[in-house]
């Protein structure tokens, strides 16, 4: 495994609105969490992960009649090529461990982002190598 959790990101983008799912690139594996907007919260929904492309995983959860209502926004942790699927698994797990109880984890959160993951951060959804 990559020797920190964060070096196995090689880039993320956080809160993008439902509509930027078409700007992901095809074909990038990792971890995804979708939101749902009100006010200034940004309230975790959902973890997912994806071993072969978050595009489709996040069109599909667009188009489900169960998740399709209950999230506006999304964040995407893209994985480095030599992370396996099995490390995958693990980041997807950790993320569920943190927020499997508490629906008021965003509100207690005092950390605003994680040091190492700001190097990797790239928001602009169109500016992913890959991309189409």
């Amino acid at each position: 495994m990559a020797k920190t959790v964060a070096g196995s990101i090689v880039r993320f983008a956080e809160f993008q609105g439902k509509d930027q799912v078409e700007e992901m690139p095809k074909g990038a594996r990792g971890i995804y969490v979708l939101y749902d907007h009100q006010g200034d919260s940004f309230d975790v929904v959902y973890v997912g992960l994806s071993m072969t492309g978050m595009r489709i995983r996040l069109l599909r959860h667009r188009q489900s009649r169960e998740k399709s209502s209950v999230w506006t926004h999304f964040s995407v942790f893209q994985v480095h090529d030599h992370i396996s699927n099995a490390q995958i698994n693990e980041l997807e797990g950790l993320f569920r461990q943190i927020y499997r109880r508490d629906s008021r984890a965003n509100r207690l959160n005092k950390q605003k982002t994680h040091g190492p993951l700001k190097r990797v951060r790239m928001n602009n959804l169109a500016e992913w190598p890959g991309r189409r």
